[in-house]
């Protein structure tokens, strides 16, 4: 599998998790962070189907009405 690098910030109480659990396992902090994200991208990706598909409505000029919108509004709470 082809591989890209990056880098990002954790918080230190996450990195020195990550190496503890790394020095327990047969992964290096890399692999394991590359599985975590990889995990909670599959687990997100509902989202890109979610975005796509309002923007197709949008191109075909489904919106909600200003009645619902005001409805929506006013079951929080708020005067629109």
């Amino acid at each position: 599998m082809e591989t890209q690098s990056f880098t990002m910030n954790i918080d230190v109480q996450t990195y020195q998790n990550l190496k503890l659990l790394a020095g327990i396992s047969a992964l290096t902090e890399s692999e394991l962070a590359a599985e975590a994200v990889r995990i909670f991208i599959e687990d997100q990706s509902w989202q890109i189907e979610a975005i796509k598909q309002g923007i197709r409505q949008a191109d075909e000029g489904k919106f909600a009405s200003e009645q619902r919108i005001k409805d929506v509004f006013s079951k929080w709470g708020i005067d629109a």
